[in-house]
């Protein structure tokens, strides 16, 4: 009963948490690489080949793929309002529970190696970082790759060399994200050294080990027709769009990233909370610092490899980071009554507090900015979804080929068409002459929505001169030239 009201309390703690951060984002969208997932997913299910040869297309991650495969039935027929809620609805609420999952994680996780008010800050730090909130609130497959990694962390921490359930969640997150591979290694060799085992036993650890990287080159085997499609192309895209990699942006640009995610006093809690656990809580400390280390060694492979140096795959670095300087603010309370290093840890830690809350502000109004960002482009998507679903619809499927800015819109209309990516042109690769062209009706939704700060192009291409105005709305402006706008 004890362990069925802990789960209860668990999954309601993770409810409460993921509508919190609804309510803070005020909304959620679905990201480039997710919708792209979708229309694999639903291309899979109607038995035809994905489009992977579309410029730009993200990495397909197994998991995700699966999700739009299972997602299929609500993403025919969405326009037509067929069905009342569309896959893209599902995914959001799927995103903001994982986020509250995260959030309750790093909760427990804070709460089980530094006590409970470290737990409690880690998890308010977290649920105040715009960059999270922003990758939550538009459905990253990276928070639940986070989520399940330290669930994993989680059972070992309760649990020394839980072995089976551990490695089968490094499974599943796997085939999210490949640095999940790293963990396993690292995981079957502490289990190696930790203690007794038989062979039979070994053989189960590398067989769940091998799990994902096995699926992802299999999927991509048997989807792609190369195993290492994955990896070759994230770093041509990351190539074509001028993405920071390498050793060098490990060095200039990756600590800038975890920064931009934990903010200045964050980070010095952090630091602080390091220094005070190694010092006076060595057998707390060897886990947390571990899962950070192999975290930023995968990290670091992955740009060495030549994939980009993303923030959202610093995500679990940060939430050690946010653990840390939860043991740097109340790790004091661990130590017993009589412990003369009590009172300078709680010094540190009431500076800390200081430093937090003279910073509030800035993050009150980095939030503040995020649910404006999210409000806009939520508007501007709804207006492009509005010109399909006029009758008899401003923008048809049976017009193409059609053109749009750049790659940005192409995975929404595809899905929203039910046409392959390839269908929809980049007016930056090339431009059609026929067809539909959906051009941005002011800068300021070129700005707001289709331009990227990181995109090297900054411009906004036009329409051809042989198509003509057909019709738009406040956001968009439809020209046209095919048969069925000339009757």
């Amino acid at each position: 009963m004890s362990a069925a009201r802990s789960r209860a309390q668990a999954a309601a703690a993770i409810v409460a948490l993921a509508a919190i951060a609804w309510l803070i984002a005020g909304r959620g969208l679905v990201n480039y690489d997710t919708l792209y997932s979708l229309v694999w997913g639903r291309e899979l299910s109607e038995g035809g080949s994905l489009s992977l040869s579309a410029p730009f297309t993200p990495t397909m991650h197994p998991l995700g793929v699966l999700l739009g495969v299972l997602l299929a039935p609500l993403s025919r027929n969405v326009v037509a309002g067929v069905h009342g809620v569309a896959a893209t609805d599902i995914v959001v609420v799927l995103a903001f529970l994982a986020l509250g999952a995260m959030l309750w994680l790093t909760y427990a996780l804070g709460s089980l190696w530094f006590g409970r008010w470290a737990g409690v800050l880690a998890a308010l730090i977290m649920l105040t970082r715009r960059p999270l909130l922003d990758f939550g609130a538009r459905a990253y497959v990276d928070i639940p790759y986070v989520v399940l990694v330290l669930a994993a962390v989680l059972i070992e921490s309760r649990r020394r060399r839980a072995a089976t359930p551990v490695l089968a969640l490094l499974a599943v997150a796997g085939l999210i994200r490949p640095e999940a591979w790293a963990f396993s290694g690292a995981y079957i060799i502490y289990l190696w050294f930790s203690g007794e085992h038989r062979a039979r036993q070994v053989a189960g650890w590398l067989a769940l080990a091998a799990i994902g990287p096995l699926l992802w080159l299999l999927g991509d085997l048997v989807l792609a027709g190369d195993a290492l499609h994955s990896i070759s192309g994230t770093q041509q895209t990351t190539r074509d769009l001028g993405r920071v990699t390498g050793i060098g942006g490990l060095v200039t640009t990756a600590p800038r990233r975890l920064g931009e995610i934990l903010r200045e006093p964050v980070l010095v809690g952090a630091v602080g909370g390091l220094g005070f656990t190694i010092w006076l809580l060595r057998q707390r400390v060897r886990t947390p610092l571990m899962v950070a280390l192999v975290a930023l060694a995968a990290f670091s492979l992955l740009a060495i490899a030549g994939l980009p140096v993303n923030g959202r795959y610093l995500l679990l670095p940060a939430v050690i980071g946010a653990i840390f300087c939860g043991a740097g603010v109340f790790g004091w309370r661990e130590l017993k009554a009589d412990d003369k290093h009590r009172q300078p840890w709680a010094i540190f830690g009431l500076f800390t507090i200081v430093l937090l809350l003279v910073f509030t502000p800035a993050q009150f109004d980095r939030i503040s900015n995020l649910r404006y960002a999210l409000s806009r482009q939520q508007q501007i998507q709804s207006d492009l979804q509005a010109l399909i679903r006029q009758p008899p619809g401003l923008i048809r499927a049976s017009c193409t080929p059609i053109t749009v800015p750049n790659h940005r819109p192409v995975p929404l209309l595809a899905l929203w068409l039910e046409l392959p990516p390839g269908m929809i042109f980049s007016a930056d690769d090339q431009l059609v002459e026929e067809g539909q062209f959906i051009a941005a009706a002011t800068p300021a939704v070129a700005s707001d929505y289709i331009l990227d700060p990181r995109d090297l192009n900054r411009r906004v291409i036009g329409p051809p001169r042989a198509l003509k105005l057909a019709g738009g709305n406040r956001s968009w402006l439809v020209y046209k030239r095919c048969a069925e706008s000339s009757g």
